[in-house]
């Protein structure tokens, strides 16, 4: 989020001396993106981020392609992902392109024997079900049903949760995850027709420097590979930060709808966006008002872009049988719309309940083989009357 943000003690200039009490200096660690070009933060380590002890052998965790091309209206159930206790073991890639992945995940347990970065991509974690803490170097953040979770690149975390009961929906971007452009000024501040602003984005808070030597796990992501690094200080040793890079947090319940006399497009939902892609937030909102509306979502052709669904709550009145933690992909070449009687039974109605998140590639996205395996094969045939 590109607001500023500083939390511990810092130097009065950066680049400078900046010593402990005992009179050694403090490690500072430029974490910057795109080069020097975009996003960056000043990070002052108890010591230097570079102590590796060990190195094991990386191991693959790309996702396995069963359905490269395909042009079907498919449906995930999601909720069909079995949990597992491991956080990392527990994210199921579903459908993916070179330019973001989603996956599917049911941790039950907390990561406590290891940290995780992923290198490669930034990740939105958005969470369906669960209550727990973010735990990262630049602090902690508080996370509950319904929260997006926006983890830059190279950020190391532990995910902390309260119970077993957890679901996570997560797109991993390969390019930078930002809020809309139309919705910020030259100088980056959420302006006055955006659905949410900086008072609804929840930062690191909280900072807890841990000053420990030790072997200390970190599985790093690059490339499909899982590498695994032993480090021998712990890598949440900062003293303090400053900067534009770091992770933080809006719930979706924060997100005001845009609504008009007339049915809206999907881009008025748009929340965050990636290079060929956008995320969108349906919530519970007022209908249009117009006298002769249709609040039923009218026919699309999606000419260049994939659509993907995921419901997570809520009454669906364009679609029939939906079930929370459900995907539907309406790829982009042929049509889709409301199902069979929704349209009209859509008329007078005066404002939904739903809740949903949803993404428009523009690239395809393959189907992998977790996804296979939770796949409603009658999908397609749903718009017979």
């Amino acid at each position: 989020m590109p607001v500023y943000h500083s939390l511990g003690s810092i130097p009065p200039k950066r680049h400078t001396q900046f010593r402990k009490p005992d009179g050694s200096l403090y490690a500072e660690e430029l974490v910057s993106t795109e080069g020097f070009s975009s996003l960056y933060s000043l990070v002052y380590h108890a010591h230097p981020p570079t102590i590796v002890k060990s190195l094991g052998e990386p191991y693959s965790v790309e996702p396995k392609i069963a359905r490269e091309k395909h042009l079907k209206h498919t449906s995930l159930i999601g909720f069909n992902i079995q949990p597992q206790d491991d956080y990392l073991q527990s994210r199921k890639p579903v459908l993916v392109n070179s330019d973001l992945h989603i996956s599917l995940a049911a941790p039950r347990k907390s990561m406590v024997d290891y940290f995780y970065k992923n290198s490669q991509a930034d990740e939105v974690v958005f969470i369906h079900e669960g209550i727990g803490t973010l735990k990262t170097g630049f602090g902690n953040i508080k996370f509950q049903y319904g929260d997006y979770l926006v983890i830059p690149r190279g950020t190391i975390y532990q995910m902390e949760f309260d119970s077993e009961a957890n679901r996570l929906f997560i797109v991993e971007s390969f390019s930078p995850i930002r809020p809309p452009k139309r919705y910020r000024n030259q100088y980056g501040q959420l302006m006055e027709h955006s659905p949410y602003c900086e008072r609804d984005i929840k930062r690191p808070a909280d900072l807890q420097t841990f000053d420990e030597h030790g072997d200390f796990k970190v599985l790093i992501k690059k490339q499909g590979l899982i590498y695994p690094y032993i480090y021998g200080t712990h890598p949440f040793d900062f003293i303090g930060w400053d900067g534009f890079h770091y992770p933080w947090e809006l719930s979706i319940h924060d997100f005001e709808p845009i609504t008009g006399r007339l049915h809206q497009p999907p881009p008025v939902h748009q929340t965050f966006e990636g290079n060929n892609f956008v995320i969108c937030s349906f919530v519970p909102r007022k209908f249009d008002y117009h006298p002769l509306s249709i609040p039923a979502p009218y026919n699309h052709s999606n000419v260049d872009s994939d659509e993907v669904l995921y419901y997570v709550d809520g009454d669906f009145m364009s679609r029939k049988s939906v079930v929370k933690g459900q995907i539907t992909l309406h790829p982009g070449g042929i049509p889709h719309g409301p199902h069979p009687g929704s349209v009209e039974k859509s008329i007078g109605k005066e404002s939904t309940d739903e809740l949903a998140v949803m993404i428009d590639p523009f690239r395809p996205l393959m189907l992998t083989e977790e996804a296979i395996g939770i796949e409603d094969e009658n999908y397609y045939k749903s718009w017979q009357e």
